[in-house]
């Protein structure tokens, strides 16, 4: 349509009929007379409206989906850092907890003992140190450690000190194959040495060749003068095999340590010796056996027959 006067005209006629059917529906209510087209206008472009509806919800609902999703996101990462932090603090207090029983362990050991022990940890393995068994610990000179001292744990022996630095101390264990120690045969107190064999039992040969001794049989270190490089009475380990004894002066047995030298962590450094030999005293008590059960045998007694009635 050309923009003309008559045109304008028209179009501010046609604007003033519908303010003014507006007006009388609004007054009209439910009785308005265009309630009929109103109903005609729905029903002809209701479909329209509810197929335009259709395709926006979708819309609209992944946007909610989307902002709904980051805020589970932002939960679930919160719960797993929780989780996280969690798991952090009780393997932390398990790992505090079993030191403790370690470190509780050394201290019972060196009660028993009556030695004056420095606590350690174990804080790297002997690669440097060639092929040998070796560990280093965390105390040197600087805490009153010196060479030739003995180590052990809460099991027993662990091994003597090699070479000291003024924060750090080597320690050679006891089943490297250069290692040495005197021991003593729990009862009998028969005498022997005790030779590293690696990844296997300790090798000990008894001076007595007659010795009577038998595998579960234990053994504590023999001791040296002065306390250094061994004390006495810390637990070695308990004979698992007796050679067959061929009439030589000496006796062979294999002792496997009580020391499990592939998991070492905390450790004590004897800086004191025993005033007295405890000799084996500080072996724990060994495990009592199942207690036999008694059989009760019962025995029936014969009765004698009943004589038959007389017939007379």
């Amino acid at each position: 349509m050309r923009d003309t006067r008559e045109s304008r005209l028209l179009l501010v006629l046609l604007i003033a009929i519908a303010f003014a059917l507006i007006t009388v529906d609004i007054r009209g209510g439910e009785e308005s007379p265009l309630g009929g087209a109103r109903q005609a206008a729905a029903s002809a472009f209701g479909p329209v409206e509810n197929g335009v509806a259709s395709a926006v919800d979708p819309i609209g609902n992944a946007i909610g989906a989307v902002r709904d999703s980051g805020e589970r996101h932002s939960r679930i990462a919160a719960l797993e850092r929780e989780n996280a932090a969690l798991k952090l603090r009780l393997g932390s207090d398990a790992r505090t907890r079993s030191r403790a029983a370690e470190l509780d362990k050394i201290l019972r050991t060196a009660g028993a003992g009556q030695y004056s022990v420095k606590g350690a940890q174990v804080i790297a393995i002997g690669a440097a140190q060639g092929f040998s068994w070796t560990v280093t610990i965390d105390v040197g000179s600087d805490d009153g450690i010196a060479r030739d001292m003995t180590v052990l744990n809460g099991d027993g022996l662990v091994g003597r000190v090699t070479t000291v630095g003024p924060s750090t101390a080597t320690v050679l264990l006891a089943n490297d194959p250069d290692f040495t120690v005197g021991t003593r045969l729990e009862g009998s107190g028969e005498l022997g040495f005790a030779t590293g064999q690696g990844g296997r039992d300790l090798r000990v040969q008894l001076l007595n060749g007659k010795t009577v001794v038998k595998k579960g049989d234990r053994m504590v270190t023999f001791g040296s003068q002065g306390g250094k490089p061994f004390v006495a009475g810390v637990p070695v380990g308990e004979v698992t095999r007796v050679d067959p004894s061929r009439g030589e002066l000496t006796r062979t047995v294999q002792v496997r340590p009580f020391v499990g030298f592939t998991r070492l962590d905390l450790v004590g450094v004897v800086v004191q010796p025993p005033r007295k030999n405890p000799r084996d005293a500080v072996l724990p008590p060994k495990p009592k056996g199942p207690k036999p059960t008694p059989t009760v045998t019962v025995t029936a007694t014969p009765t004698a027959p009943i004589p038959a009635p007389d017939g007379n």
